[in-house]
């Protein structure tokens, strides 16, 4: 399968450019803005390296994809043009070129924004509604504070916890969640929220039912 990482050369998407490198059953299209990042991409494994701009037309990005993850970020510095219109225009592009899963990686309380980061959680939830609306296959992960601690391998997950655990998840079990999504049929067409847990990753996606 053919694998599009959009935001490749961020914390998440560089792990899970690695962890791709790692397995046959998928190749890694590492999708970057600038040309001196693919360097480092190659050297953590990506097999073909796309120079595209969330801003600018997605088009030639997406063309003979099967999945596509959306793992970019403008980090607070442009939320609205990048985590919101250009995840909205990559889930556009992705429709067009026919793309047969499109995992996105929100955050909590997207759906509830409030508090110093509303604007960045309304941004991640407008284009969350957005997918659910495009017709395209879909999961969309949301998970809490991230950290760089080492991977444990296990998580939770819900269609809504009532509070943020306190307990950051790491970002290699992030990225793992966001690969697995693409092998487990469960959870196409669905929503879920992520921490750290006690079950395994892909026991947690099979039996999940939200």
């Amino acid at each position: 399968m053919k694998i599009l990482i959009a935001g490749a050369h961020g914390n998440t998407g560089k792990i899970m450019v690695e962890l791709l490198s790692k397995t046959t059953q998928h190749e890694s299209y590492a999708m970057i803005r600038k040309e001196e990042q693919s360097e480092e991409l190659k050297k953590l494994g990506a097999n073909h390296i796309v120079l595209a701009d969330l801003e600018d037309d997605l088009t030639e990005a997406v063309k003979g994809k099967d999945a596509v993850i959306f793992a970019a970020g403008s980090q607070g510095k442009d939320v609205i043009g990048v985590d919101q219109e250009g995840a909205k225009r990559l889930i556009d592009a992705s429709k067009e070129a026919g793309v047969s899963h499109f995992v996105m990686l929100s955050s909590y309380s997207a759906d509830n924004p409030q508090g110093q980061l509303e604007n960045y959680l309304r941004a991640k939830g407008n284009a969350d509604d957005y997918l659910l609306e495009s017709g395209l296959t879909y999961t969309i992960v949301r998970p809490g504070s991230l950290s760089f601690e080492a991977p444990t391998g296990k998580v939770t997950i819900a269609r809504h916890f009532e509070e943020r655990k306190e307990t950051p998840i790491p970002r290699a079990d992030v990225a793992q969640v966001l690969l697995s999504c693409l092998d487990v049929e469960n959870v196409k067409g669905k929503i879920f929220e992520l921490f750290t847990g006690d079950t395994p990753i892909q026991e947690a996606l099979e039996k999940y039912s939200g």
